[in-house]
């Protein structure tokens, strides 16, 4: 067990291994929603439940691992419900794209970030948001994410006058 504390700095972080045990299963209780809504957000843009499924799952287990272990920072790393329903409900459904296409975009565009983080751009682009709006993206997309799982729910249904009811 000593070999924990050194690995990971516990006594210079004022924790121990019991400690972070139940961070880490609190941690994942909290986040394993994601592994089903992730691909039942994707499918409705004709991506495979299963194939989501599992992709969700080693793509959170490697990020979360590689977060531990490469930079030793308790981080749990998943999928993004934001991100995911943009892609599915306005880049496919809405913009016409096929999911295999808005893939694609989306690798260009992880490219182009990575690129900015090389680069100073990012941070410049970053400062240049102002908090209020910064906030306000954030709110919006809680709101967005609320209103899909209202539709899911069933609580709140299409209506062509006011776009739902």
């Amino acid at each position: 067990m000593r070999w924990l504390h050194r690995r990971f700095h516990l006594d210079e972080h004022d924790t121990t291994v019991g400690r972070e045990v139940v961070a880490g299963l609190t941690t994942f209780l909290a986040m394993a929603y994601v592994a089903v809504v992730n691909p039942a957000i994707l499918s409705e843009a004709g991506m495979d439940f299963g194939a989501v499924f599992v992709a969700t799952c080693l793509a959170a287990a490697f990020g979360t691992l590689v977060m531990g272990l490469y930079a030793n920072y308790p981080i749990a790393v998943a999928p993004g419900m934001g991100q995911n329903a943009f892609f599915a409900y306005t880049v496919v459904l809405a913009g016409g794209h096929t999911w295999q296409a808005a893939l694609g975009m989306v690798f260009v565009s992880g490219v182009l970030f990575v690129m900015l983080s090389v680069l100073p751009v990012r941070s410049w682009l970053i400062d240049a948001v102002p908090r209020s709006l910064k906030i306000g993206m954030a709110a919006g997309i809680g709101l967005f994410l609320a209103l899909i799982a209202l539709r899911n729910m069933g609580m709140v249904v299409d209506d062509p006058a006011t776009l739902v009811n």
